[in-house]
């Protein structure tokens, strides 16, 4: 596979290459900027009540403000990691470090709804600054022999950083107040703020061509239309006239991004035509669909340790701590493995494991059984998804020139942002149509009423359960079984989508990702080059 990284690449700095010390430096730098990102993703999802009483606010507004940091996120990451590229990754990485912890600071102190949606945008826009120059920073900074294990380790905090984010965050609002948990992202920020002015060498990268201004106000619409869709669709309904109009907008700029990237060819933000080589198609695929279903399984275990367990907020997001920590340990192991035995095997080794924990839990989940029940499946997906996502990412990045690695960073993380939408969306309307499905043949005897909205979901039915008299617990059961049915459609599912990727990739997956150890000569080649 063609690298495509230019002899004439250029950095901005000077000087000897980074030693050991300044790389594990600039590494933990850019770790603890993703971290603060990832984490504001996910941690709002555990105030949705707060949120609701504080504001006296309906649940659609509620989920416009998780929702809006996302889709302000996703929607400029390509064109923010592009002038990344050009104006330097340092001041760029820096300023947007700035914006995200102000505006995370002014949301923590909000006073109403419409001050803290204003506060999340622009903290989406201070992360969509931020999280392709971390990426960024790595592929221009560590040398070859050295990115891989440089970049699992960024895999593994964008894979398991959403989940510690979710539990620290459940854990400030238990023990302190819901506005509290602002104080996570503020502080991640600064650590990251202070560490990028003493650890982190600027680079950026002279183009002869002009910003393609056009390619970007394109690539916004497409992706906002489409994430919008995924993220609305299940609340208005997928039928819905904005849903629908979303839809066609989203496609409609997609197609008109491709044909006027095709038209650009050297001077486009995104050279579409790479798509052909194995490692950018099978990089973003095997991405687009691992973290698809792992924030679908993180959509369907929460209501199944809160609803059908009994567990509380805190305790539900420290049971999925396990699969978290495989995920971040295993992000560290694949990149000595795919050196061993190519990143195809690894990959595919890696999706093989996913399915398998799917499989686990959809045969032995059960209402009775507990958390025990689906351990082992949850472990064998994180095992599988740390496997799967490094040899993917480095896949992208080396799929594309060294000068447009911003771009690279952005096509890899708006890839992990459609999956994160589509998996939650698919994968939670599957558990709500078996739910729905497998209760209405379990309401014989129940009030009308309570029937009726018990059929809305397991909530629902456990909220409504009081008003049922002498048929309470048959209620209770019903609704606790019927979410276990809909949960094991949901994840043979996820097997059948696990498994054609697993065939993709065995056929079609890129041949090699991972640059092979540098030779002595070429080490001390390496040393000599300039730092970027």
């Amino acid at each position: 596979m063609s690298t495509h990284h230019p002899p004439q690449a250029t950095a901005e700095e000077g000087g000897g290459a980074p030693d050991a010390r300044q790389l594990r430096g600039i590494l933990v730098t850019v770790s603890i900027a993703l971290m603060a990102v990832i984490a504001s993703v996910t941690g709002l999802n555990v105030a949705q009540t707060h949120l609701a009483v504080e504001f006296d606010a309906s649940q659609s507004t509620v989920l416009w403000i998780i929702n809006i940091y996302t889709l302000t996120l996703a929607a400029l990451l390509l064109p923010l990691g592009a002038i990344g590229d050009r104006l330097g990754r340092k001041p760029m990485l820096i300023t947007g470090l700035v914006v995200f912890g102000i505006a995370n600071t002014v949301a923590g102190f909000a006073p109403n709804a419409e001050v803290m949606l204003a506060s999340r945008v622009v903290a989406g826009i201070g992360a969509a600054v931020i999280m392709p120059i971390t990426l960024a920073v790595i592929t221009s900074t560590f040398p070859e022999e050295e990115r891989g294990k440089a970049i699992g380790v960024w895999t593994g905090v964008a894979g398991g950083g959403g989940i510690l984010g979710m539990f620290l965050s459940a854990l400030l609002i238990d023990v302190a107040d819901w506005r509290w948990m602002f104080v996570l992202p503020v502080v991640l920020a600064a650590g990251a703020l202070a560490m990028t002015l003493k650890s982190v060498p600027n680079s950026r990268e002279r183009s002869a061509h002009s910003f393609d201004t056009v390619g970007a106000l394109i690539s916004v619409v497409a992706v906002v239309g489409l994430i919008f869709v995924l993220q609305e669709g299940p609340e208005r309904g997928w039928t819905d006239a904005v849903t629908l109009v979303s839809l066609a907008v989203g496609l409609v700029a997609t197609v008109a991004f491709v044909a006027w990237q095709l038209h650009r060819r050297d001077a486009s933000l995104l050279d579409v035509r790479l798509f052909r080589e194995r490692g950018l198609a099978g990089g973003s695929l095997t991405l687009l669909v691992v973290f698809g279903v792992q924030a679908g399984i993180a959509v369907v275990l929460f209501p199944f340790f809160q609803a059908v367990l009994g567990w509380s907020g805190l305790l539900s997001t420290l049971a999925l701590m396990p699969m978290a920590v495989m995920m971040m340990v295993m992000s560290g192991v694949a990149p000595r493995m795919a050196a061993r035995v190519g990143s195809r095997p690894t990959m595919a080794t890696g999706i093989a494991l996913g399915a398998a924990g799917l499989a686990l839990m959809a045969l032995f989940v059960s209402a009775d059984g507990g958390y025990l029940t689906i351990l082992p499946g949850m472990l064998a997906m994180g095992i599988g998804m740390g496997l799967a996502m490094t040899p993917s990412t480095e896949a992208i990045t080396m799929s594309l020139p060294r000068e447009k690695q911003g771009v690279a960073s952005a096509l890899n993380d708006v890839t992990r942002e459609f999956g994160t939408a589509l998996g939650v969306a698919l994968l939670g309307a599957l558990v709500s149509a078996g739910y729905r499905n497998a209760i209405d043949d379990r309401l014989d005897g129940v009030p009308a009423g309570s029937a009726h909205t018990a059929r809305q979901g397991i909530a629902h039915a456990l909220e409504t359960s009081g008003g049922a008299g002498s048929h309470a617990q048959d209620l209770v059961h019903a609704a606790r079984q019927s979410f276990v049915d809909g949960w094991q459609q949901a994840m043979w599912a996820g097997v059948a989508v696990m498994g054609i990727l697993f065939v993709y990739i065995a056929l079609r997956g890129p041949k090699n990702a991972t640059p092979a150890p540098a030779t002595e000569a070429e080490a001390v080649e390496a040393e000599a080059v300039p730092a970027r």
